[in-house]
């Protein structure tokens, strides 16, 4: 592989949090399309497409797939296949925290999930490091100091060269920071899911994660795909509701949303962009958001959303209606 030498002219930098680290805007998310039961060349295309255009941030975590481990497994294998060329220009990042393996070892925040998790996360994609690594929920049962703690020990063993924390609300957020800030190690990101249709970060937490320095990352900013054109007019037969193994159910594309999306689909037009440009410009337009985490399954969707990089502003009208239709 090489890569497209003006990969960095087009791409938008942000700082995230206090740091000295820039993501790039549209960061790749590896949850889905990358895992067994999709198809291999498909998705190093889709990799190498996003690396030439400038994204340099791969999201990953233990158990995405499917089968679990196996997108890790796969991002792997595009590192060696030529990638992997360029490791000090990427960000890659894993997670851990939600179910991977049987036994009371193998999900939540305890320190013994978190080491053995990222030593099998690193033994698949055949890294020594990777940049970020998070605790990807809260665990109720185990000290937030002890979670905290074990990423702290994992940044000093150099397994990490940052960490973060997914899914947290304002009030454990703010306790993961002051454990994290105990063991001199401070929180990098917080990666959040956000869109159009799901705002609960808003109120609280984007601006305690601006008090404290903290840059955000949304996931499912296009709302696993209602916030394009392809529910607008029923569910596609190869759509994520449409597929057992995906995270959207048809019952969640409900009358109301849809209309919604039809609105929003028409002041989007107006913009001169599609509903997925404008939802992913929506975000974007906050300073607040350090990156939006897109999944891709071609490539042509992939460049797609790379073009909602090109009309990032809103009106003030623009934004009312937004809220109109959203209510």
């Amino acid at each position: 592989m090489e890569a497209n030498e003006k990969r960095y002219d087009e791409m938008t930098y942000r700082r995230c949090g206090k740091s000295g680290l820039l993501l790039p805007a549209i960061s790749l998310g590896l949850w889905h399309n990358f895992g067994s039961v999709d198809v291999f060349n498909q998705f190093i295309k889709i990799a190498y497409t996003a690396f030439d255009k400038g994204i340099t941030h791969f999201d990953l975590a233990n158990n995405y797939g499917p089968v679990y481990g196996s997108a890790e497994e796969n991002f792997g294998q595009i590192l060696k296949k030529g990638l992997g060329k360029y490791r000090d220009e990427l960000i890659v990042s894993s997670k851990a925290g939600y179910d991977m393996w049987p036994g009371p070892y193998g999900n939540w925040g305890s320190r013994k999930y978190l080491m053995a998790s990222l030593d099998q996360s690193l033994k698949r994609m055949g890294l020594d490091y990777v940049d970020i690594f998070y605790s990807h929920r809260p665990d109720p049962q185990t000290p937030v100091e002890e979670t905290m703690g074990a990423l702290a020990d994992i940044v000093r063993q150099g397994k990490a060269l940052y960490v973060g924390i997914s899914n947290y609300n304002d009030v454990e957020t703010k306790a993961a920071l002051d454990a994290l800030k105990a063991y001199n190690t401070p929180c990098l990101i917080h990666q959040s899911k956000y869109s159009m249709l799901e705002r609960w970060v808003e109120p609280k937490l984007l601006p305690l994660l601006k008090d404290e320095g903290v840059g955000l990352i949304a996931f499912s900013p296009l709302a696993q795909g209602l916030l394009t054109n392809k529910y607008l007019n029923g569910i596609p037969g190869n759509s994520r509701a449409a597929k057992p193994s995906g995270f959207l159910k048809q019952n969640q594309v409900t009358e109301v949303v849809v209309d919604k999306a039809r609105r929003l689909n028409g002041l989007a037009a107006q913009r001169g962009q599609t509903l997925a440009e404008m939802a992913l410009a929506w975000l974007l337009k906050d300073e607040r958001v350090t990156s939006v985490l897109i999944g891709a399954s071609s490539t042509e969707q992939l460049l797609d959303n790379l073009k909602a990089l090109q009309q990032l502003a809103f009106t003030n009208d623009e934004l009312a209606a937004i809220e109109t239709i959203l209510r």
